[in-house]
């Protein structure tokens, strides 16, 4: 290997460490994370939806499913297929 493609690969490899550790988190749970976090790591979803995620999961409790976030006004069945992967339940 040269000089140049080896620092060709150190660059690509810092680089790819860096996106990592600005990433955030890759998944939530949904039954425990604020808004602020809810925001940041699910697609599609923005403060106001986040909140009400909260909002709901105070007045329901918990969810068991989640399929159930489906009962929150603004969020669909198809927002949680997007992010059924950053999804948790439990910690």
């Amino acid at each position: 290997m040269s000089f140049r493609n080896l620092l060709g690969a150190l660059g690509l490899t810092m680089i790819c460490l860096a996106q990592a550790a600005f990433a955030g988190p890759d998944s939530v749970n949904v039954n425990a994370a604020d808004a602020e976090t809810l925001a940041s790591v699910l697609d599609g979803v923005g403060l106001a939806r986040a909140q009400a995620i909260v909002e709901y999961r105070k007045a329901n409790g918990s969810f068991q499913d989640v399929y159930d976030l489906a009962n929150v006004k603004g969020i669909g069945d198809r927002t949680i297929e997007l992010n059924e992967d950053r999804i948790r339940l439990t910690d």
